[in-house]
């Protein structure tokens, strides 16, 4: 079950139109953006994780690996936990909001210890997923992933139990 937060957009224009109340408006988001940007390119683990904790307030266990162009949500980043030793694939997108033509949502994305996020995969907001799980590359992840599985698809189903 996706945990999300709903906010109706005033009357006459989608929600898109209403982002800046999201974050912390325009210049936080700017810098979000920045720093999501430079680390989306930044070889050295430590650095991009002394980041994500530092400037964008996001939870980074210890040995977290981010692969190349991953990308976070550039809104409500510090909305985004990874647990220990869990790997984020190359241009894995993790969201924490998503726009509706009348209402815009947003929720924690959770990822717990000794998770694999395959490349190009994409976790909706709201989504926790459970220790030791697998998520296969090019996956969307629409729903809570248990502990000790494999996920795979779009959207991401079942595919089998993984002994960690």
């Amino acid at each position: 079950m996706r945990r999300l937060k709903n906010y109706p957009a005033p009357e006459g224009k989608n929600s898109l139109h209403h982002w800046h109340r999201m974050g912390g408006g325009l210049i936080r988001t700017m810098f979000n953006f920045t720093i999501i940007t430079l680390c989306r390119y930044m070889p050295s683990l430590k650095v991009k994780n002394f980041c994500y904790r530092r400037l964008l307030g996001m939870k980074v266990g210890k040995n977290v690996g981010v692969g190349l162009m991953a990308m976070f949500d550039i809104f409500n980043p510090h909305l985004i936990s990874i647990g220990d030793n869990s790997v984020i694939g190359y241009n894995a997108t993790i969201l924490t909001h998503e726009f509706l033509v009348e209402e815009y949502r947003l929720g924690e994305v959770q990822v717990g210890k000794n998770v694999l996020i395959g490349a190009n995969a994409t976790v909706l907001a709201g989504i926790s997923i459970g220790d030791g799980s697998v998520v296969a590359a090019g996956s969307v992840v629409t729903r809570d992933v248990p502990p000790g599985v494999m996920v795979g698809g779009v959207p991401a189903r079942y595919i089998k139990d993984i002994e960690y």
